[in-house]
């Protein structure tokens, strides 16, 4: 595949599937090629500096000490979301009651806010601002959501609805957006130009990953933007054919591309093997195209073992949870993680032990049922319920066009819609339904399947919202209200368990969840990680066995930043998961 078709290249998928090491290693490559590189990153979990062996600066492009053709920037999101807003307040002008300046900064709060700034932050790399005509190619480490684009398909309807708009806007007072107008309908333009850009979806030979590629091509494609390529990455090859294990192990991912989702079948397409070490600084990342270099590598690496007999199992991490006998549990972490999984054995394996449990998931992309249902006799004692996002959101959205599109143009309303259909929205029409499931964890088990990081946190800020709004509105003492947001910061109640894989982008977005947590007085219960090779036996496959040294090395690291417990799953080869696990 050649990458040198088009100036501007996005990398896009679900986190984990190898979108930094990808998009740096074609950097890399272009760079060695003599030509001029920008690598830009927006992901929150940034990890350009590990990747590429040197500091990746995040308010100035800096070019890399051992190759001179390659700059690099990260794009804060966090912090962009905060500059973001403080200009939005500040455009609101001397007039803007301190009352209104703090419902738009709160209005300004979700994650459509930052998906915005981010957005605005590398158009300045596409639009000329910031002299894009110094690199023959930028590449995106993460491209725009398919909801940020829909926004900005609709400059024309922002002014008068913004500007009188009394409703919750994830996207500010037009006051802010006016002079951006028309620099970012360029920049659509551009993305949608396939001369001069092209969008990498980087996945894995996973169902859920596929999925989330899949679903990006789609949003994408609809939005005019068609000029796609997919990036197999991790696909593992036994070099030992007499390995059973290994060749299992390709077996099941084969099976997965073979029924590589429809969408994602027409687009040219390019494999890139499992490679046993970690993908960190230049030589190992020009070893993505090389064979020769991966076995160079291979061969130096020197890793010694370390032993994992001392990290509790799956078994052990039921065993903890039982010891109170009722409580709230909460799975979380990035998509494709295992929360699912996760969430759901723990539910069956309490039930079997004969306690009455609830499971139910906020995640829109959770289907319980497709773990639940490989259980021939589930226990009576555990009901499987679903928060339906879609439904819940619908619902939301026409009270709300009913109340706020009264006198609006059509464009308006449309935009009123696009501005609703965001995760924001989704989190608050689905919090009643969340708290009322929580409630009962006092008296019974309640395993919530959560969403997604940035779902999660937004679903969090949500029940702080909803706890000063009862704390304020209330006659009773606020000392005797116990809210679920009390709930969830409450230890005897709940028991919130990360859950990561032994890879270094997953454990970082895992620490950043922590840490997250923690500022809103949440502390994390136990760590899970997931899908970790057995340390038994059962293979000699020398790139799983390298595979291995690496992934124990991460395990023993995770105990040192984890709050508390760590447990680990190991990788399982069978289609009925649920089954090896309960």
């Amino acid at each position: 595949m050649d990458f040198r078709d088009t100036k501007f290249l996005f990398f896009t998928g679900k986190g984990g599937v190898g979108k930094t090491s990808l998009s740096s290693a074609v950097a890399v490559q272009l760079a060695d090629q003599g030509q001029k590189v920008l690598l830009i990153s927006t992901d929150p979990a940034s990890n350009l500096t590990d990747v590429l062996a040197t500091e990746v600066g995040d308010k100035t492009i800096v070019k890399h000490p051992d190759l001179d053709t390659l700059s690099t920037i990260n794009i804060d999101p966090e912090e962009a979301g905060e500059s973001y807003k403080n200009r939005a307040i500040s455009s609101l002008g001397m007039l803007a009651t301190p009352t209104y300046k703090n419902k738009v900064r709160e209005q300004l709060s979700g994650a459509c806010t930052v998906e915005i700034a981010s957005f605005d932050e590398f158009t300045r790399f596409i639009s000329g601002e910031a002299n894009p005509e110094d690199y023959d190619y930028i590449v995106f480490d993460t491209a725009p959501t398919g909801h940020t684009l829909r926004l900005l398909e609709l400059p024309d309807a922002w002014n008068d609805f913004l500007d009188h708009n009394e409703g919750a806007s994830c996207i500010g007072p037009s006051t802010a957006l006016k002079s951006n107008h028309k620099r970012y309908k360029e920049v659509v333009e551009v993305l949608k130009d396939p001369k001069q850009t092209t969008f990498y979806l980087v996945a894995r030979a996973e169902e859920t990953s596929l999925k989330e590629a899949a679903r990006s091509a789609n949003e994408l494609a609809d939005l005019g933007m068609k000029n796609q390529r997919l990036l197999l990455n991790g696909i593992y090859s036994p070099i030992d054919t007499s390995d059973q294990y290994a060749i299992e192990i390709a077996n099941k991912a084969k099976k997965q591309l073979d029924n590589i989702p429809l969408d994602l079948a027409h687009l040219p397409k390019e494999e890139f093997a499992l490679l046993p070490y970690n993908i960190l600084g230049l030589e190992k990342l020009r070893s993505v195209f090389s064979k020769e270099k991966q076995q160079e590598i291979v061969e130096n690496e020197n890793i010694e073992e370390v032993k994992q007999s001392n990290t509790p199992a799956f078994n052990d991490l039921v065993d903890d949870l039982e010891k109170d006998g009722h409580g709230l549990i909460m799975t979380m972490g990035k998509g494709g993680v295992g929360k699912t999984i996760t969430a759901s054995a723990i539910a069956i394996a309490l039930a079997k032990r004969g306690h009455l449990v609830t499971l139910t998931t906020t995640d829109p992309a959770a289907h319980l049922k497709d773990y639940t249902g490989q259980i021939v006799d589930l226990p009576e004692t555990l009901k499987v319920e679903r928060i339906d996002p879609k439904a819940e959101t619908e619902i939301y959205i026409e009270k709300a066009v009913a109340q706020r599109g009264v006198g609006k143009t059509e464009d308006q309303i449309k935009l009123i819609r696009e501005d609703l259909n965001s995760p924001c929205t989704e989190e608050v029409a689905v919090f009643h339904a969340f708290s009322k499931a929580i409630r009962s964890a006092k008296r019974q088990f309640v395993v919530v399947d959560t969403a997604p990081t940035g779902h999660t946190l937004l679903l969090l800020d949500t029940t702080g919202s909803y706890h000063k709004q009862v704390v304020k509105q209330s006659n009773i003492d606020a000392s005797k209200l116990h809210t679920p947001y009390q709930m969830i910061q409450d230890q005897t109640i709940t028991k919130v368990v990360l859950v990561t894989l032994p890879e270094t982008t997953p454990i970082r977005e895992a620490e950043s969840l922590q840490d997250d947590l923690k500022r809103a007085g949440i502390i994390p219960y136990a760590w899970v990680v997931n899908q970790s090779l057995p340390t038994g036996d059962e293979f000699y496959d020398p790139i799983l066995l390298e595979k291995r040294k690496h992934q124990q090395k991460l395990i023993s690291e995770v105990t040192s930043v984890s709050t508390n417990k760590t447990f680990k799953i190991d990788f399982i080869l069978e289609e009925q998961i649920m089954s090896q696990l309960v």
